[in-house]
């Protein structure tokens, strides 16, 4: 028995029903080789895999990426927003105060132990958003020298 091979970049945006062009394919690749990028960054990304693209057409394509669920769209309170690759699991998010680095953090316990809210009010939850915030190696020792 054999693998099935991984699809390649064009074909997942086939797959979930989106027009396949190379900005698309280098926007989606470049998320996914950073770290919760955002628009500017992922741009510049963009622009060094295929050359000139604006930043309209960036958040046109993060916005149908995102609705696809190919990208994650994250957006840590008083920061801009940050896209993300690693989609359709229940992960959180840990937030340096003081240079703003992101960093990705699985659930603490378990299976997805925050779906389960104490009182859901009716709601029927799908996605749990947490993010912790403090300091990151780098600054907790900058800050403790």
């Amino acid at each position: 028995m054999t693998a099935s091979p991984t699809p390649t970049t064009a074909e997942e945006l086939r797959g979930a029903g989106l027009r396949v062009t190379a900005a698309r394919v280098a926007l989606l690749e470049t998320v996914r080789d950073g770290d919760h990028l955002g628009v500017e960054a992922i741009a510049s990304g963009v622009r060094d895999r295929v050359g000139h693209v604006s930043v309209q057409a960036v958040y046109e394509a993060l916005h149908a990426l995102t609705a696809a669920g190919l990208v994650r769209r994250i957006e840590p309170a008083g920061s801009p927003a940050r896209f993300e690759g690693r989609v359709g699991d229940n992960h959180h998010h840990v937030v340096c105060r003081s240079c703003g680095a992101v960093a990705d953090v699985d659930c603490a316990v378990g299976e997805a132990p925050c779906l389960t809210a104490s009182d859901d009010r009716g709601f029927s939850v799908d996605e749990a958003e947490v993010v912790y915030w403090g300091l990151c190696p780098d600054c907790s020792t900058t800050g403790s020298s």
